[in-house]
Protein backbone atom coordinates (compact mmCIF):
# COMPACT_ATOMS: atom_id res chain seq x y z
CA UNK A 1 0.00 0.00 0.00
CA UNK A 2 1.11 3.77 -0.50
CA UNK A 3 1.68 6.10 2.35
CA UNK A 4 -1.01 8.16 1.42
CA UNK A 5 -1.97 10.79 4.47
CA UNK A 6 -4.94 10.22 6.31
CA UNK A 7 -7.84 11.02 4.05
CA UNK A 8 -10.42 13.98 5.55
CA UNK A 9 -12.10 16.90 3.96
CA UNK A 10 -8.52 18.51 5.17
CA UNK A 11 -6.83 17.11 1.87
CA UNK A 12 -9.23 18.68 -0.16
CA UNK A 13 -7.39 21.92 0.65
CA UNK A 14 -3.72 21.28 -0.90
CA UNK A 15 -1.75 22.40 2.50
CA UNK A 16 -3.76 24.55 3.86
CA UNK A 17 -4.00 23.50 7.78
CA UNK A 18 -7.53 22.75 9.04
CA UNK A 19 -7.29 21.86 12.43
CA UNK A 20 -9.78 18.87 13.01
CA UNK A 21 -11.19 16.82 16.24
CA UNK A 22 -12.06 13.47 16.42
CA UNK A 23 -15.34 12.87 18.70
CA UNK A 24 -15.16 8.97 19.49
CA UNK A 25 -18.77 8.48 20.74
CA UNK A 26 -20.31 9.99 17.29
CA UNK A 27 -17.58 8.52 15.39
CA UNK A 28 -17.19 11.98 13.49
CA UNK A 29 -14.53 14.55 12.74
CA UNK A 30 -15.14 18.16 13.39
CA UNK A 31 -13.27 21.04 11.51
CA UNK A 32 -12.11 24.61 12.27
CA UNK A 33 -14.57 26.60 10.68
CA UNK A 34 -12.35 29.50 11.03
CA UNK A 35 -9.77 27.34 8.89
CA UNK A 36 -12.26 26.27 6.63
CA UNK A 37 -12.81 30.48 5.81
CA UNK A 38 -9.34 31.21 5.96
CA UNK A 39 -8.54 29.27 3.14
CA UNK A 40 -11.19 29.87 0.68
CA UNK A 41 -11.03 33.65 1.27
CA UNK A 42 -8.53 36.38 1.04
CA UNK A 43 -9.75 38.10 4.40
CA UNK A 44 -6.88 38.32 6.22
CA UNK A 45 -8.92 38.43 9.49
CA UNK A 46 -11.12 34.72 8.96
CA UNK A 47 -12.00 34.75 12.28
CA UNK A 48 -13.79 38.39 11.99
CA UNK A 49 -14.72 37.13 8.21
CA UNK A 50 -16.73 33.88 9.75
CA UNK A 51 -18.87 36.01 12.27
CA UNK A 52 -20.36 38.42 9.67
CA UNK A 53 -21.08 35.12 7.61
CA UNK A 54 -22.70 33.78 10.38
CA UNK A 55 -24.97 36.83 11.23
CA UNK A 56 -25.72 36.47 7.47
CA UNK A 57 -26.57 32.60 7.82
CA UNK A 58 -28.76 33.22 11.07
CA UNK A 59 -31.05 36.06 9.02
CA UNK A 60 -31.46 33.73 6.36
CA UNK A 61 -32.66 31.01 8.50
CA UNK A 62 -29.87 28.61 8.04
CA UNK A 63 -29.06 25.92 10.29
CA UNK A 64 -25.76 25.83 9.80
CA UNK A 65 -25.27 28.27 12.96
CA UNK A 66 -26.82 25.70 15.29
CA UNK A 67 -25.26 22.90 14.33
CA UNK A 68 -21.73 25.02 15.22
CA UNK A 69 -20.32 23.70 17.77
CA UNK A 70 -17.68 24.76 20.43
CA UNK A 71 -14.24 22.39 20.64
CA UNK A 72 -10.90 23.38 21.97
CA UNK A 73 -8.27 23.06 19.85
CA UNK A 74 -4.70 23.87 19.38
CA UNK A 75 -3.63 27.86 18.97
CA UNK A 76 -0.92 29.30 17.14
CA UNK A 77 0.23 30.34 20.43
CA UNK A 78 0.69 26.67 21.45
CA UNK A 79 -2.86 26.81 23.52
CA UNK A 80 -5.64 25.16 23.92
CA UNK A 81 -8.98 27.44 23.01
CA UNK A 82 -12.42 27.09 22.22
CA UNK A 83 -12.80 27.40 18.65
CA UNK A 84 -16.56 27.33 15.89
CA UNK A 85 -16.42 23.46 14.26
CA UNK A 86 -18.53 21.57 11.98
CA UNK A 87 -18.72 18.00 10.66
CA UNK A 88 -17.88 17.33 7.35
CA UNK A 89 -21.36 17.60 6.03
CA UNK A 90 -21.82 20.63 7.61
CA UNK A 91 -17.97 22.25 6.24
CA UNK A 92 -19.46 21.20 2.79
CA UNK A 93 -22.78 23.30 3.25
CA UNK A 94 -20.92 26.27 4.61
CA UNK A 95 -18.25 25.78 1.30
CA UNK A 96 -21.35 26.67 -0.84
CA UNK A 97 -22.11 29.41 1.29
CA UNK A 98 -18.85 31.26 0.81
CA UNK A 99 -19.63 33.98 -2.09
CA UNK A 100 -15.55 34.13 -3.04
CA UNK A 101 -13.73 32.91 -5.98
CA UNK A 102 -11.44 30.49 -3.84
CA UNK A 103 -14.37 28.63 -2.99
CA UNK A 104 -15.32 27.54 -6.53
CA UNK A 105 -13.55 24.95 -7.13
CA UNK A 106 -14.91 23.47 -4.51
CA UNK A 107 -18.55 24.17 -5.41
CA UNK A 108 -17.35 22.29 -8.61
CA UNK A 109 -16.45 19.00 -7.14
CA UNK A 110 -19.36 19.13 -5.29
CA UNK A 111 -21.61 19.03 -8.04
CA UNK A 112 -19.36 16.83 -9.83
CA UNK A 113 -19.53 14.00 -6.67
CA UNK A 114 -23.58 14.96 -7.21
CA UNK A 115 -23.43 13.98 -10.55
CA UNK A 116 -21.37 10.95 -10.04
CA UNK A 117 -24.10 9.85 -7.26
CA UNK A 118 -26.85 10.28 -9.36
CA UNK A 119 -25.46 8.21 -12.57
CA UNK A 120 -24.78 5.84 -10.04
CA UNK A 121 -28.64 5.36 -9.39
CA UNK A 122 -28.82 4.67 -12.98
CA UNK A 123 -26.03 3.08 -13.57
CA UNK A 124 -25.24 0.69 -10.58
CA UNK A 125 -22.07 -0.70 -11.46
CA UNK A 126 -20.24 2.81 -11.71
CA UNK A 127 -20.34 2.48 -7.62
CA UNK A 128 -19.28 -1.22 -7.85
CA UNK A 129 -15.75 -0.22 -9.68
CA UNK A 130 -15.59 3.55 -7.97
CA UNK A 131 -15.44 0.79 -4.84
CA UNK A 132 -13.33 -1.40 -6.54
CA UNK A 133 -11.20 0.69 -7.85
CA UNK A 134 -10.40 2.32 -4.24
CA UNK A 135 -9.45 -0.86 -3.13
CA UNK A 136 -7.27 -1.32 -5.68
CA UNK A 137 -5.61 1.82 -5.33
CA UNK A 138 -5.04 1.02 -1.37
CA UNK A 139 -3.11 -2.28 -2.68
CA UNK A 140 -6.20 -4.87 -1.68
CA UNK A 141 -5.79 -7.71 -4.07
CA UNK A 142 -8.64 -8.86 -6.61
CA UNK A 143 -9.50 -12.02 -4.55
CA UNK A 144 -9.04 -9.63 -1.12
CA UNK A 145 -11.84 -7.59 -3.29
CA UNK A 146 -13.95 -10.31 -4.27
CA UNK A 147 -14.47 -11.96 -0.74
CA UNK A 148 -15.16 -8.51 0.66
CA UNK A 149 -17.73 -7.42 -2.03
CA UNK A 150 -19.47 -10.75 -1.50
CA UNK A 151 -19.06 -10.18 2.51
CA UNK A 152 -21.45 -7.10 1.70
CA UNK A 153 -23.46 -9.62 -0.31
CA UNK A 154 -24.26 -11.53 3.27
CA UNK A 155 -24.67 -9.08 5.22
CA UNK A 156 -27.56 -7.77 3.37
CA UNK A 157 -28.47 -10.87 3.62
CA UNK A 158 -28.95 -11.19 7.64
CA UNK A 159 -30.27 -7.60 7.85
CA UNK A 160 -33.11 -8.56 5.45
CA UNK A 161 -34.06 -11.27 7.99
CA UNK A 162 -33.62 -8.97 10.77
CA UNK A 163 -36.25 -7.10 8.77
CA UNK A 164 -38.39 -9.61 8.39
CA UNK A 165 -37.62 -10.53 12.20
CA UNK A 166 -39.54 -6.65 13.06
CA UNK A 167 -35.61 -4.76 13.09
CA UNK A 168 -36.11 -1.73 11.71
CA UNK A 169 -34.11 0.93 14.01
CA UNK A 170 -30.42 1.65 12.65
CA UNK A 171 -29.61 1.54 16.82
CA UNK A 172 -31.23 -2.09 16.75
CA UNK A 173 -29.57 -3.12 13.90
CA UNK A 174 -26.29 -1.86 15.48
CA UNK A 175 -27.22 -3.73 18.73
CA UNK A 176 -27.37 -6.88 16.83
CA UNK A 177 -24.09 -6.90 15.26
CA UNK A 178 -22.57 -5.65 18.17
CA UNK A 179 -23.87 -8.84 20.19
CA UNK A 180 -22.46 -10.98 17.31
CA UNK A 181 -18.92 -9.35 18.03
CA UNK A 182 -19.09 -10.12 21.49
CA UNK A 183 -19.91 -13.54 21.32
CA UNK A 184 -17.13 -14.62 19.96
CA UNK A 185 -14.42 -11.41 20.67
CA UNK A 186 -15.75 -9.55 23.59
CA UNK A 187 -15.69 -7.04 22.40
CA UNK A 188 -18.36 -4.08 20.38
CA UNK A 189 -17.11 -3.30 17.57
CA UNK A 190 -16.47 0.42 18.67
CA UNK A 191 -13.90 -1.57 21.27
CA UNK A 192 -12.45 -3.69 18.20
CA UNK A 193 -12.25 -0.12 16.24
CA UNK A 194 -10.28 1.15 19.14
CA UNK A 195 -7.94 -2.51 19.75
CA UNK A 196 -7.03 -1.00 16.54
CA UNK A 197 -6.37 2.18 16.26
CA UNK A 198 -9.30 2.88 14.11
CA UNK A 199 -11.59 5.89 13.73
CA UNK A 200 -13.93 5.97 10.87
CA UNK A 201 -12.24 3.60 8.71
CA UNK A 202 -14.48 0.37 8.31
CA UNK A 203 -13.67 -2.65 10.99
CA UNK A 204 -13.52 -5.30 8.00
CA UNK A 205 -11.35 -3.50 5.68
CA UNK A 206 -8.43 -3.89 8.65
CA UNK A 207 -9.22 -7.54 9.78
CA UNK A 208 -6.68 -10.23 9.33
CA UNK A 209 -8.30 -13.18 7.46
CA UNK A 210 -9.05 -15.39 10.66
CA UNK A 211 -10.98 -12.03 11.95
CA UNK A 212 -12.83 -11.88 9.04
CA UNK A 213 -13.62 -15.39 8.76
CA UNK A 214 -14.97 -15.66 12.14
CA UNK A 215 -17.05 -12.56 11.50
CA UNK A 216 -18.75 -14.41 9.37
CA UNK A 217 -19.60 -17.43 10.61
CA UNK A 218 -20.68 -15.54 13.57
CA UNK A 219 -23.10 -13.42 10.73
CA UNK A 220 -23.84 -16.46 8.71
CA UNK A 221 -24.76 -19.03 11.80
CA UNK A 222 -26.91 -15.99 13.08
CA UNK A 223 -28.56 -15.55 10.16
CA UNK A 224 -29.73 -19.26 9.90
CA UNK A 225 -30.94 -19.61 13.21
CA UNK A 226 -33.12 -16.77 12.71
CA UNK A 227 -34.39 -18.33 9.04
CA UNK A 228 -35.14 -21.29 11.23
CA UNK A 229 -36.87 -19.96 13.83
CA UNK A 230 -38.17 -16.86 12.97
CA UNK A 231 -37.74 -14.62 16.17
CA UNK A 232 -39.67 -11.86 16.37
CA UNK A 233 -38.54 -8.08 17.97
CA UNK A 234 -35.27 -7.26 19.38
CA UNK A 235 -35.31 -9.15 22.17
CA UNK A 236 -36.18 -11.99 20.97
CA UNK A 237 -33.46 -11.27 17.79
CA UNK A 238 -30.94 -10.41 20.59
CA UNK A 239 -30.48 -14.06 22.19
CA UNK A 240 -29.90 -15.44 18.63
CA UNK A 241 -27.26 -13.06 17.93
CA UNK A 242 -26.23 -13.99 21.06
CA UNK A 243 -26.06 -17.60 19.91
CA UNK A 244 -24.48 -16.66 16.35
CA UNK A 245 -21.14 -15.16 18.59
CA UNK A 246 -21.01 -18.38 20.40
CA UNK A 247 -20.75 -20.12 16.88
CA UNK A 248 -17.68 -17.89 15.74
CA UNK A 249 -16.37 -18.33 19.84
CA UNK A 250 -16.40 -22.24 18.97
CA UNK A 251 -14.25 -21.73 16.00
CA UNK A 252 -12.21 -19.82 17.37
CA UNK A 253 -11.16 -21.45 20.41
CA UNK A 254 -10.46 -24.42 18.22
CA UNK A 255 -8.03 -22.17 16.12
CA UNK A 256 -6.53 -21.00 19.11
CA UNK A 257 -5.90 -24.07 20.73
CA UNK A 258 -4.15 -25.52 17.13
CA UNK A 259 -2.21 -22.11 16.14
CA UNK A 260 -1.42 -21.42 20.13
CA UNK A 261 -2.19 -17.86 19.14
CA UNK A 262 -4.93 -15.10 19.36
CA UNK A 263 -7.13 -15.03 16.49
CA UNK A 264 -7.73 -11.37 17.66
CA UNK A 265 -5.16 -8.72 17.02
CA UNK A 266 -4.53 -5.25 16.81
CA UNK A 267 -3.00 -5.43 13.52
CA UNK A 268 -4.68 -2.93 10.90
CA UNK A 269 -3.59 -1.79 7.13
CA UNK A 270 -3.65 1.85 7.62
CA UNK A 271 -0.34 3.24 6.43
CA UNK A 272 -1.25 6.63 9.56
CA UNK A 273 -1.42 6.92 13.35
CA UNK A 274 -3.69 8.89 15.14
CA UNK A 275 -2.96 11.50 17.71
CA UNK A 276 -5.16 11.46 20.88
CA UNK A 277 -6.62 14.71 21.04
CA UNK A 278 -8.03 14.06 24.69
CA UNK A 279 -3.99 13.54 25.87
CA UNK A 280 -3.00 15.97 23.72
CA UNK A 281 -5.37 18.77 25.14
CA UNK A 282 -5.02 17.63 28.72
CA UNK A 283 -0.99 17.71 28.11
CA UNK A 284 -1.24 21.29 26.82
CA UNK A 285 -3.73 22.24 29.83
CA UNK A 286 -0.83 21.18 32.01
CA UNK A 287 1.36 22.78 31.22
CA UNK A 288 -0.08 26.16 31.87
Amino acid sequence: MDNSKLETISNLFEGKEIRSVWDSEKEEYFFSVVDVVGALTDSNEPRKYWSVLKNRLKKEGSELTTNCSQLKMLAPDGKMRLRDAMLTKDILRLIESIPSPKAEPFKIWLANVGNDRINEVFDPEIAVSRAVNYYRNKGYTDEWIKARLMGIVDRFKLTDVWKSGGISKPIEYALLTNEIYKGWSGMKASEYKKLKGLRKESLRDNMTDIEVALANIGEIATRDIAISERPKGLKENLKVAQRGGGVAKGARDVYEKETKKSAVSKDNALQYEYVDDVKLIKEKEGRR
